[in-house]
């Protein structure tokens, strides 16, 4: 029999998994694994894209001109200086592909986004992870691990599945200090949902140079668009030149694109689900602690939630949240298996997960 040779490293990844939706047996499903916007898209956003509908017949256009062109005046950036792409997922698995390979490392936190280890282990590069104290990511302890065979550091910020953010100086400090031979790569994908004095997205560093700065952000999240698959990239002429010739010809779709635009020009849409966040981030969270669960602080639209009993009483409680239609995430892959983390969800479905959890603690 023939065995056909496979690249180094791939049989090392984990396939993805993505959250949950069914549970058999139960009816009612109630989501919260998958952090989505509990609003959904926008009514205009929904429109545009029925409308696109009309022309499936025709190739999307590959350069993304409109598209661009709303991301740059929506967030004050260059839209030459943009690249759009199938999630910000795309990007994050592209850049491996382009500046690491074998004997490169590729290094960030330990609890950075499980993508970031499967895109090194796709190349055949060695995934460097570094311990983050109090769930957040350490400028110190990253800069200490970086060797002369790091090529690319990933820094989520905030974070996923954390939720905890880094400030600007705590950024500047890290690219100031890494070698100008190294990629840095921040993954802002729950940017729009912060809105604090000391945070920010890093789109700025990106042309303050050196030319080594790469920021990843996502339609998926607060514009609500996760089923479309809409990422774009703010980079240096040159590194968006050298990843422009890995991604296919017309990698996000027509009606993706005009749902975008549309989405990005709902300022209404988006304060309303930025709005509808803070109130509900808020009130989980001192739910849950009311019952006894310790919670993360969290500037995203999800909470990181840590069981008193450890990983026994975790999976006990995902176990019963189960049994009442509730489905959240465990985190076990990320070396939490005392955690969960639960997406803010609708007002009745946030309402029934606090129920159903209070449930399960006042057995525990």
């Amino acid at each position: 029999m023939t065995v056909l040779k496979v690249r180094p490293g791939v049989m090392n990844i984990n396939r993805y998994i993505p959250g949950g939706s069914k549970i058999e047996g139960v009816d009612r499903i109630i989501k919260l694994a998958s952090n989505e916007n509990a609003l959904g898209a926008s009514v205009s956003a929904i429109e545009a894209y029925h409308k696109a509908a009309e022309s499936i017949h025709l190739y999307p256009d590959g350069d993304c001109v409109d598209l661009r062109r709303a991301i740059g005046e929506r967030y004050d950036v260059n839209p030459e200086q943009v690249l759009c792409t199938a999630g910000s997922e795309q990007m994050l698995r592209m850049l491996p592909r382009a500046y690491a390979g074998p004997g490169d490392e590729i290094l960030f936190g330990r609890y950075g986004f499980i993508v970031y280890h499967m895109a090194a282990h796709g190349v055949g590069a060695t995934p460097v992870t570094v311990e983050e104290p109090e769930h957040r990511v350490d400028i110190d302890i990253l800069l200490a691990a970086v060797t002369p065979r790091t090529r690319i550091v990933f820094v989520a910020n905030p974070g996923n599945p954390t939720g905890t953010y880094l400030t600007p100086q705590e950024m500047q400090k890290l690219r100031a200090e890494l070698r100008e031979d190294i990629l840095l790569v921040i993954d802002a994908a729950y940017a729009d949902y912060v809105d604090r004095d000391d945070y920010d997205s890093g789109l700025a560093m990106v042309n303050e140079g050196p030319a080594n700065v790469v920021v990843t952000r996502t339609l998926s999240k607060l514009h609500g668009l996760a089923s479309l698959r809409v990422g774009w990239t703010y980079a240096a002429p040159e590194i968006l030149d050298v990843v422009s010739r890995l991604r296919g010809g017309f990698n996000v779709t027509g009606p993706a694109q005009a749902a975008g635009v549309a989405a990005l020009q709902d300022a209404a849409h988006m304060e309303a689900s930025k709005s509808f966040n803070e109130k509900w981030l808020s009130w989980l969270s001192d739910e849950m602690r009311g019952l006894g669960v310790k919670v993360t602080p969290s500037v995203t639209n999800f909470l990181l939630v840590h069981f008193p009993g450890g990983a026994q009483s975790a999976k006990a409680a995902n176990e019963h949240l189960r049994s009442r239609g509730v489905i959240v995430r465990p985190v076990g892959n990320y070396g939490m298996p005392d955690s969960l983390r639960v997406t803010i969800g609708k007002e009745d479905e946030n309402k029934a997960f606090i129920a159903a959890l209070k449930e399960f603690m006042e057995k525990a």
